[in-house]
């Protein structure tokens, strides 16, 4: 300080706050990014943000599905494998159905790249109740999400709303959104550049929560309901149960695990999850009876 209150004798201090050009250069680059980079999702008609080829996606998936199978105990022997592989077959058959069946009554688009996709069905000796499909349809089922699954149409659901979300191509989407709020995130940190550090540190942390519960969790959330979707008619259409869907996850709701409220979590609640099926399910039973002829069980 100087004799007179001044913090330095070159002059006054240059005033510290928030430059709006990174923001105004980000959200130009948002505007060319969603119109350059949209385009509408098969069976659903949504518009979606991809940036990647589906082959693309496939190439990583086909990496983290080796890697996750050299890391796994991958049950070979028994029949398990087999009625895994068999269910698995049956939805895959029924997944360029569907997709022509809602162009035809839905005026959805058909632009499944199927030439992406090389499937491949692995079981894996864990106790997590969960299975995934990775872009380029790499399946895996873990043996802990049999007993819950109970029977065949509860395994064809969960298998159903995996396959989904790599038909849906959400990897490729999510992939693109993290990019955005990785640039937007960089653009906030040069605009609070000239703030001191607490307000930086307040700025940035409120910031990164809106990003995290205003975009990633409902766009995570959004994903999962579409796939519970896509996956009840996936089995439908492969002439399993879809009543056998909402029933899973009175099961899984019936775990009693620790599970955070639905705003701070990827997943809808298992309620909401039933409500959502049960509301779909004259669309699924239609599916089912325009391809197997015959009523649910």
């Amino acid at each position: 300080m100087g004799p007179f209150g001044d913090r330095s004798a070159g002059g006054p201090q240059r005033r510290r706050g928030l430059k709006f050009w990174p923001i105004l250069l980000f959200l130009g680059y948002l505007g060319y990014y969603y119109l350059s980079h949209q385009q509408e999702a098969s069976y659903t008609g949504r518009k979606q943000l991809i940036d990647t080829t589906a082959e693309q996606e496939a190439a990583l998936g086909l990496q983290s599905y080796r890697q996750i199978l050299q890391e796994s105990r991958v049950v070979t022997s028994g029949d398990l494998p087999q009625q895994v592989r068999a269910i698995a077959q049956r939805l895959i058959e029924a997944a360029p159905k569907v997709e022509q069946y809602l162009a035809q009554t839905a005026n959805m688009p058909a632009s499944t790249d199927w030439g992406a996709f090389d499937w491949d069905v692995s079981v894996i000796e864990s106790d997590q109740v969960n299975a995934f499909c990775l872009p380029g349809g790499k399946i895996a089922v873990y043996t802990g999400i049999i007993p819950v699954a109970k029977n065949s149409d509860g395994l064809a659901a969960v298998m159903g709303h995996e396959i989904a979300h790599a038909l849906l191509r959400h990897g490729g989407e999510r992939m693109a959104q993290q990019k955005l709020v990785q640039i937007g995130t960089m653009a906030a940190s040069m605009s609070v550049g000239e703030m001191d550090p607490q307000q930086q540190r307040m700025v940035m942390a409120a910031i990164g929560a809106g990003a995290q519960y205003g975009v990633l969790l409902p766009f995570s959330r959004d994903h999962e309901s579409e796939a519970d979707k896509v996956g009840l008619l996936l089995a439908a259409a492969a002439c399993f149960n879809p009543q056998e869907a909402p029933r899973l996850w009175e099961r899984m709701a019936q775990l009693g695990s620790q599970k955070p409220p639905e705003f701070m979590s990827t997943h809808p609640a298992e309620a909401t999850r039933i409500q959502q099926l049960n509301a779909w399910m004259p669309e699924a039973e239609q599916v089912r009876q325009h391809f197997c002829a015959a009523p649910a069980r």
